[in-house]
């Protein structure tokens, strides 16, 4: 048997990386693998329903079908986001039960910097100020106190400069987790979402106030404020995108 009928009666006992990895050996081997008919073998091992008609055949060669749809799409870089930072407010306002304790608007450039370490946090509150997920922080000054077992809520709208238009990020959502080892309470809402993305939702908006105790198991000395999506957004541009969806008003 000739050496490339030897290929061909192998080909197609391969799987699709031991016939993509044959490509690379020589010329007459990819010329060989390139054949339609050993990807048209595996693309009906993977979808039979797809070569049962002969008369038809997908707008595409058996090959790019393969490698095209045979396995998930990595992550695809975004393009750049229409928002920037410079474009945003934040309105924050917090609520310890019924008496406002802390109310602010806060131009975007502001709520991208960083908290600096501070001599006293524990490791946690370390590791989590110097994590690599992206979160917005504002340093608090004055600070303010809150009493474990008091009803704190949060409100966050966002405005944009481009349209002069709002959005509610956090629709006055209680604080009914304080996390002590890791010093954060935290709160969250559901986004919304404009109906041109009509399939998106549950994506969460999460707030966490940053604290220290200072010898008082009951009082919670809060110094900064954190908004993140992480649960879906880890980066600025990946933010932005997110916000520019919103439900603009």
């Amino acid at each position: 048997m000739m050496h490339g009928e030897v290929l061909k009666a192998t080909f197609p006992l391969l799987d699709a990386k031991d016939l993509a990895s044959s490509m690379q050996v020589c010329k007459q081997w990819r010329d060989t693998a390139r054949d339609d008919y050993f990807w048209k073998c595996l693309c009906a091992k993977r979808w039979p329903s797809i070569c049962k008609n002969p008369s038809s055949s997908p707008p595409m060669t058996y090959h790019k079908l393969y490698l095209t749809f045979s396995k998930r799409n990595q992550r695809r870089t975004l393009l750049p986001p229409r928002l920037s930072f410079d474009d945003l407010e934040f309105f924050i306002d917090i609520w310890a039960e019924d008496v406002l304790i802390f109310s602010e608007a806060i131009k975007g450039p502001v709520l991208k910097a960083k908290i600096p370490l501070e001599e006293g946090m524990s490791n946690m509150l370390r590791f989590h100020l110097q994590g690599s997920d992206y979160r917005m922080t504002i340093p608090i000054n004055p600070r303010f106190d809150i009493r474990l077992g008091q009803s704190i809520s949060v409100s966050v709208l966002v405005g944009r400069k481009d349209s002069n238009k709002i959005a509610q990020i956090v629709k006055k959502s209680v604080f009914d987790y304080v996390d002590r080892t890791a010093h954060r309470a935290l709160a969250f809402d559901y986004l919304d979402f404009s109906p041109l993305h009509p399939f998106i939702a549950g994506v969460r908006s999460w707030v966490s106030l940053l604290f220290t105790e200072e010898g008082n198991e009951t009082l919670l000395n809060v110094f900064g404020v954190q908004l993140d999506f992480c649960d879906v957004a880890n980066s600025e541009d990946e933010v932005l995108w997110l916000l520019d969806m919103l439900d603009w008003k």
